[in-house]
Parts: structure tokens; C-alpha cells; sequence
């Protein structure tokens, strides 16, 4: 994928091709990058306009200025679309990236051709006691990879997927993650219960792996009963980052979803 770059911004982006009728986004988890897809852009390089976009902070996304955060992601997205011409894609979101995800699409619902989010939970809708809980279980984390990334990302790879492959290909990236980079996460609870929910105009894909945590799967289930319309998902044999760890089963699922077979 031929990299670019967001103009008057610190975000990098990637595209495969421009010759397809359909473009597909990728936002991807936190502390790695683009390149946690690999296997998707592999499986559609020859189906699909593939763009993936670095988060700040991460991946190529790292050149700063003052007063940047990941609150102004939407926007940045926003720009990266117009600038390559693109009216609608189709978002794939992991983890964080489901967050940064569903906002873009709070605020840009006309560019969205359909939604799938995992190891996510609706932002529009965050209990707060489970806020608190995941706040304060990320700042211990965060806490470890101030002292030592290696260390950090030994513990986060266990968290974030379940095969060991997928463990290790999640190990290298996180290595390459930056301290200083911390501090764009701080923005994210500003996207939290922001908005109101509207009705979605574009399909909706929820999930999460098996071995995923208790409270992601009953996040999973509380965001389905509230959009009935959506579509939901757990996936065996798969943890956080279910792309990764069970690729051949997640493109089999979105297949599906993109051509509306449920």
C-alpha cells in the first residue's frame, strides 16, 4: 500500500488502489497500526479501494503540533475523503479504533456506507461504572508502558489477542508504540455519551471474540438490544482482535455483511 500524508496534519494514511467501485476503511487498535490488517488487505486488494489510516500517534502518525488530539481524528478522516475524492466508505474498526469509528460517523453519517465495529462498545451509550472500571484498568496499563514498553506489550499482547501468532504479530507492533504517544489517548473520553443516538441510514456490525473480556461480550449484547436493526457477532477461537486471530472466519463475516446477507 502506497502511503500519504493528511495535509496540515500528523496523519499518515495508506491506499492500495483507486481502480474499484468501493472503498473500505480501517482504523485499527490501540498501541499498534495500519499494519494489524495486513491479512484483510491481502484477502481484498484485488476486490476493494482499501484505505487505513494511522491514529495519532501511532504508526507513521507521529510528526505532532501542539494541540493535537485523537478527538480531531473525525475531522482529519473528514479531510482524508475529500482530498481523495471519496463520498462513502465502508469503516472497519478494532478496539480503538471502533471508538474513533463510531465517531466519525456521529459527526459524518452521510460519508458511511455501513459500520462494523469490534471489541468496541457504544459510545453513545457508556455506563459509567463501567467508564470508571475501564478508565482505571487502561491507566494501569498505561502506568506499566511508561516504565517499559517490552514490558508493557509482553502483558497487552495476552489482552489483545488469543492465538499465538496473532500474539506475536500484536508483540512487534506494540513495541514500536512511543511513550510520548500516550498522551493522544487522553482526548478519547471526550468522545464518550457526547452525542445523541440517531437512526442509522447504513447497516451496523457488532462483536468480539470468545476470549474476549466478560464485560466486552455484555457490552456486545447491551448495544444489540438497543439497535435491534444491527448485526451482531462472536467469533470462537478468537480474542480481542479478531481479524487477526481468526482472519479466514472475520473476511467470511464481513463478506456477508457488505452484501447483506446477514
Amino acid at each position: 500500500m502506497e502511503q500519504y500524508q493528511l495535509k496540515d496534519s500528523p496523519i499518515a494514511y495508506h491506499i492500495n488502489s483507486k481502480d474499484h467501485s468501493e472503498w473500505i476503511l480501517f482504523l485499527h487498535a490501540a498501541f499498534v497500526d495500519h499494519r494489524m490488517f495486513q491479512k484483510q488487505y491481502d484477502a481484498w486488494k484485488d476486490v476493494y479501494n482499501l484505505l487505513a489510516v494511522d491514529i495519532i500517534g501511532h504508526g507513521a502518525s507521529i510528526k505532532t503540533r501542539k494541540g493535537d488530539s485523537i478527538i480531531d481524528m473525525a475531522l482529519w478522516i473528514h479531510q482524508i475523503l475529500v482530498q481523495e475524492n471519496i463520498s462513502k466508505v465502508h469503516i472497519v474498526g478494532v478496539s480503538l479504533g471502533a471508538v474513533v469509528a463510531q465517531d466519525f460517523a456521529n459527526r459524518y453519517p452521510q460519508e458511511v456506507a455501513s459500520l462494523a465495529c469490534f471489541g468496541a462498545y457504544d459510545i453513545n451509550h457508556f455506563d459509567v461504572c463501567a467508564q470508571k472500571e475501564n478508565g482505571a484498568a487502561q491507566m494501569r496499563m498505561m502506568l506499566k508502558g511508561m516504565l517499559s514498553i517490552k514490558w508493557f506489550a509482553k502483558d497487552n499482547m495476552k489482552i489483545s489477542a488469543y492465538s499465538p501468532q496473532a500474539q506475536q504479530e500484536f508483540y512487534e507492533m506494540n513495541t514500536r508504540f512511543l511513550k510520548r504517544s500516550f498522551r493522544y489517548l487522553a482526548g478519547m473520553n471526550k468522545m464518550i455519551n457526547t452525542y445523541e443516538s440517531q437512526e442509522r441510514k447504513y447497516p451496523l456490525l457488532i462483536g468480539c471474540g470468545e476470549f474476549d473480556i466478560p464485560l466486552e461480550q455484555e457490552m456486545v449484547k447491551q448495544w444489540k438490544n438497543r439497535e435491534p436493526a444491527s448485526q451482531a457477532v462472536i467469533f470462537k477461537d478468537a480474542g480481542h482482535c479478531v481479524n487477526m486471530d481468526v482472519p479466514e472466519e472475520f473476511h467470511k463475516v464481513m463478506e456477508n455483511f457488505w452484501k447483506g446477507r446477514g
